[in-house]
């Protein structure tokens, strides 16, 4: 029997139990990809990262849910960045590159007291949504009342495809109950794609988005804690349709997630040109965990 080590780190967060839990496997190529998938599984976290060589950048990092193999994770990319940085796999590089399903991404590594990580994703792309708002808003578990007919609902990706649902207001997130079964059947054009419902009303003044994500049936997962390339495509849709740039070149925005589910995590979101996005947090070390395969 194969013993895997694999770390849980919290990221989008300093404090250990908030944020977005990640496993992270160091040694990835020693795995095959049914075994990724299966120390995914057993692990049960939303993502898990395997590090393996790449031929085209620093490193590869393959993403698993319980499910199935995602393109790229953003919380996950965090998780697995810290680990190499406080393990010492990265010596004092302050600059990488990362092969992923979703192309080779550059990360800039800043420590000072703590470790931060920025990572740039894809550029955005959004696909109008077909569906049913009545239905959609089910699948939620809330009315048809609760969605802001005043922005758009967009399929949006950075890398991941997710349903960009804009909602009045705060209050209504604290009433979702998702059918995550629902998911396929409402989103007709993409019925893979996961459902990230957002609102401009937060708990912290400082923020400047809220959000959850619901899972895509598929992924063997319900709700992502605190959501990293959700999050950049939602600071995509902030500077398009919120028509926010005004005449800035560059966009900062703080994103809170996880407080209906006591994770309370941050994402910042940096939009330069209106389709540069990069993904800044921190992480932190909760454990040593041991798979057996």
């Amino acid at each position: 029997m194969d013993h895997i080590k694999v770390y849980h780190i919290d990221a989008f967060s300093k404090l250990p139990d908030r944020g977005n839990p990640a496993g992270v496997v160091l040694d990835g190529e020693t795995l095959t990809e049914e075994q990724m998938r299966k120390v995914a599984e057993k692990v049960g976290f939303n993502e898990t990262a395997f590090v393996c060589p790449s031929a085209q950048a620093d490193l590869k990092i393959r993403f698993f849910t319980p499910g199935h193999e995602m393109n790229v994770c953003g919380h996950a990319t965090m998780a697995a960045v810290y680990a190499l940085q406080t393990k010492g796999w990265l010596g004092d590089r302050k600059e990488i590159t990362i092969e992923t399903k979703a192309g080779v991404l550059p990360i800039r590594i800043d420590i000072d007291e703590e470790v931060c990580i920025t990572m740039r994703q894809a550029a955005p792309q959004f696909q109008a949504f077909s569906g049913s708002v009545e239905a959609l808003a089910h699948a939620m578990g809330i009315e048809e009342t609760d969605i802001e007919t005043k922005l758009p609902i967009l399929y949006g990706s950075t890398g991941i495809w997710t349903l960009l649902v804009p909602i009045k207001t705060l209050a209504a997130f604290t009433r979702m109950k998702p059918k995550n079964e629902r998911f396929p059947s409402v989103l007709k054009d993409m019925p893979r794609a996961s459902v990230h419902p957002f609102c401009l009303e937060t708990y912290d003044a400082n923020a400047h988005m809220h959000a959850r994500h619901f899972s895509s049936p598929f992924s063997g997962t319900v709700e992502d804690p605190v959501t990293g390339t959700a999050s950049g495509v939602m600071g995509a849709y902030y500077a398009r349709y919120l028509n926010r740039m005004g005449d800035q070149d560059t966009l900062q925005l703080v994103i809170e997630q996880g407080q209906e589910i006591g994770r309370d995590g941050r994402v910042r979101v940096t939009v330069t040109n209106g389709d540069i996005v990069e993904i800044t947090g921190h992480a932190v070390y909760v454990a040593d965990m041991e798979i057996d395969l």
